[in-house]
């Protein structure tokens, strides 16, 4: 239990997508004017990364490594598609509001790099919980983000009206500049919060080192 707890960490914080890592940035400065769509955006991702690390991890076995990628693109594909078609049925003014971002989550660098990396060396239920933890440390960045550009962008939150009525929208918020300025605040928060928690502890490899150190200090492939 403590590893998996120790994985789903992973995700959250020590190497979170997109403050760690940083991939997946395009739909995340694109999707983050509104909570209710960085909400949307994050339960998609999540859901479409953890049954498909499920999957990889299950049949990692009997997948041929020549054609592995189409075989993890056909399969990102499969629940990339069930969620766009439920998102479509179910909230169509979420789907209508995000447009092509939904979809685009088959070519995500976040499930791609995760099926490759980790899903495919490693057992069922630690791919789960890594899948598990990627999307939450990339769906609370999301959330995070919007939360802040929809305030101060629009004064509301989630559609609710919460600055008063003499508050002055600042547009920048809204806009690309503002996204970023506040991707930025969120992240130098985040690197202060990594550095409390990792304080004292020595650096373990992850599981994409590609790189051993031996005794003699000299760096060796794996």
């Amino acid at each position: 239990m403590k590893r998996l707890f120790s994985i789903l960490i992973n995700g959250l914080i020590v190497e979170n997508p997109l403050f760690v890592i940083m991939i997946g940035l395009c739909s995340a400065m694109a999707v983050t004017t509104t909570v209710a769509n960085g909400i949307g955006m994050g339960v998609a991702l999540t859901f479409v990364l953890v049954m498909s690390e499920l999957i990889i991890s299950l049949f990692r076995n009997l997948i041929p490594d020549s054609i592995r990628m189409p075989i993890f693109l056909i399969v990102i594909a499969a629940f990339t598609t069930i969620m766009d078609l439920e998102m479509k049925a179910y909230f169509p003014v979420l789907s209508k509001s995000m447009g092509v971002f939904i979809p685009l989550v088959v070519v995500n660098c976040i499930v791609m790099g995760r099926v490759e990396a980790y899903s495919s060396k490693q057992p069922v239920l630690n791919s789960v919980f890594d899948g598990l933890g990627m999307g939450l440390g990339y769906s609370w960045i999301l959330i995070a983000i919007a939360a802040v550009r929809e305030l101060l962008g629009n004064g509301t939150l989630l559609g609710f009206q919460i600055m008063p009525s003499s508050f002055e929208p600042m547009i920048f918020f809204i806009l690309p500049p503002g996204g970023f300025l506040v991707f930025a605040l969120w992240m130098a928060a985040s690197n202060d919060l990594r550095r409390i928690l990792l304080a004292g502890r020595k650096p373990e490899p992850t599981q994409d080192s590609c790189c051993t150190l031996p005794e003699d200090g000299s760096a060796e492939k794996a």
